[in-house]
């Protein structure tokens, strides 16, 4: 099973308080990418300049992740700059340089076209739509957004929630989406803007499943919660919820069905591509992971949950 995932593939510059990083490997798709590898076969779909060379090549190949949707194009790639000294449940952004991501255009390479799943990384809701609409038989689709393009592209974001089954945004764009504080009844009207799922994430306090699922068509409505895994030290937020959702997703496209109980291991998955994503800076810890570790700790996560 293969998914493809379309979104940005850039540079950062991190600042916490564990220390810096200059221009290091980020983007929604590469997280979401590398967490999804570990699961099943990863296609991207992403623009980058002639600043990103072998080296950053060699992080996807690693992981036989499919690189050929890629773009090259003239020019610098997405560049973010950023810090966590305040908070570090909230980026406090110093540098936005969209570079050749300001005209991206996703192309869809041949090969790709046969993907079961397709997962709509953070990016501009036309964008997200026009590849939703190129891609019309895949079997699961699964979405990314944020605050921004809620407030300032809600008609085009909402034409592209018609088309996911999987809806994964944080707490507050929840609210701010429905434009209702009560969390319940925020993801109830989330989920009739079109997602059957809708995952809400609460940063170190895990995340929570909407669902609704049911024989024949019947809507039955199940909530899960999965916890967060107490860490001694977080040294690196940027890309928490991007590895989430590709251990998520990645967890769903590698069983024979989307049942309830998928779901739910999924959503423990996803915690678990969370919490080593954000040990190192960028993506130094989860690139160089091996499946036993992942196993390892959701095996932690089980333990941590079990009553008796």
């Amino acid at each position: 099973m293969a998914i493809t995932v379309v979104g940005s593939v850039a540079y950062d510059s991190i600042e916490t308080p564990a220390g810096r990083r200059e221009r290091c490997l980020g983007g929604a798709a590469t997280y979401f990418s590398l967490a999804a590898s570990f699961f099943t076969d990863v296609r991207v779909i992403a623009v980058v300049g002639e600043d990103f060379g072998p080296e950053q090549d060699a992080v996807f190949q690693k992981r036989n992740i499919d690189i050929r949707g890629i773009e090259r194009a003239p020019g610098k790639s997405f560049f973010w700059e950023g810090s966590y000294l305040d908070n570090l449940n909230e980026a406090k952004t110093h540098t936005t340089d969209l570079n050749v991501f300001a005209l991206f255009e996703p192309k869809i390479p041949e090969s790709y076209r046969d993907s079961e799943f397709l997962f709509l990384a953070n990016i501009d809701p036309v964008l997200q739509r026009r590849v939703r609409e190129a891609m019309p038989d895949v079997k699961l689709v699964a979405g990314d957004t944020m605050n921004y393009w809620i407030k300032d592209h809600k008609p085009a974001l909402l034409e592209v929630l018609k088309g996911l089954d999987i809806l994964l945004i944080n707490d507050t764009e929840a609210r701010m989406l429905a434009g209702n504080n009560n969390l319940v009844q925020a993801a109830r009207a989330v989920m009739a803007m079109g997602p059957s799922s809708l995952v809400i994430k609460h940063g170190e306090y895990g995340a929570t499943l909407f669902h609704k699922t049911g024989p024949k068509g019947e809507s039955v409505e199940r909530t899960f919660k999965a916890p967060a895994l107490p860490l001694e030290e977080v040294v690196d937020p940027t890309g928490a919820g991007d590895s989430f959702a590709g251990g998520f997703f990645g967890y769903l496209a590698s069983q024979p069905e989307p049942t309830p109980a998928v779901y739910r291991r999924a959503m423990f998955y996803g915690s678990v591509m969370g919490s080593f994503a954000v040990q190192r800076f960028g993506t130094e810890r989860i690139a160089e992971l091996s499946r036993k570790e992942i196993d390892d700790r959701f095996t932690q996560f089980r333990e941590l949950t079990h009553l008796d």
